[in-house]
């Protein structure tokens, strides 16, 4: 079955339509501040891979959105905390925004940091640091610092892999696909049992 080989061709596809930035920061925007949202990841790498001479544009696109949406997150956390608690329940993210209160209590500013280049939800940590009222100008900083350092990371590993990569992701992806979900039935049975 070829599922994941259809899935990358449309994911290539997809990030070289003309809109596809505007897509990635509205993405990366989201992803920042919203419940559930999957990381811009997922269209950074795609669309470095497809044009790498534009790769540090797209990261500077999604480190600048990120990080807007990152203040959203932030102001959600100031003034609407109450109102978003129940999502939090929902989606299954109160033991990590415990984890995340926990975190700023130890680490301080570096949890905004470590999260923002971290696979850690960031939008946990953007609606904590408002619910602790952290110091604006040490969030947005940490915040600019984290993601940037991970999104020029994939979009360096895009450029550096170039026309290379993306044959050998065609070649091997199904491969690559069909193994990731091995992997996570099985920790996910290891967890559960």
């Amino acid at each position: 079955m070829k599922i994941f080989s259809a899935m990358f061709e449309r994911a290539m596809l997809w990030s070289r339509h003309r809109h596809a930035p505007y897509y990635l920061g509205g993405l990366s925007f989201l992803e920042s501040c919203v419940l559930p949202f999957p990381p811009p990841d997922v269209m950074l790498a795609p669309m470095s891979l497809a044009n790498t001479a534009k790769a540090w544009r797209y990261a500077i696109i999604t480190t600048i959105t990120s990080v807007l949406g990152g203040l959203l997150g932030y102001a959600i956390g100031v003034f609407f905390f109450e109102l978003i608690k129940p999502l939090l329940h929902e989606y299954h993210y109160w033991d990590k925004y415990q984890s995340a209160v926990g975190a700023f209590q130890e680490w301080g500013v570096w949890a905004v940091f470590i999260a923002g280049f971290s696979p850690i939800p960031y939008k946990i940590f953007t609606i904590s640091a408002g619910v602790l009222h952290m110091a604006l100008l040490p969030f947005v900083i940490a915040s600019f610092f984290g993601r940037g350092a991970r999104f020029f990371l994939v979009a360096a590993l895009m450029v550096w892999g170039g026309e290379k990569m993306e044959q050998n992701l065609r070649k091997y992806v199904d491969r690559i696909g069909w193994a990731m979900v091995l992997i996570i039935v099985v920790l996910y049975l290891v967890y559960r049992g």
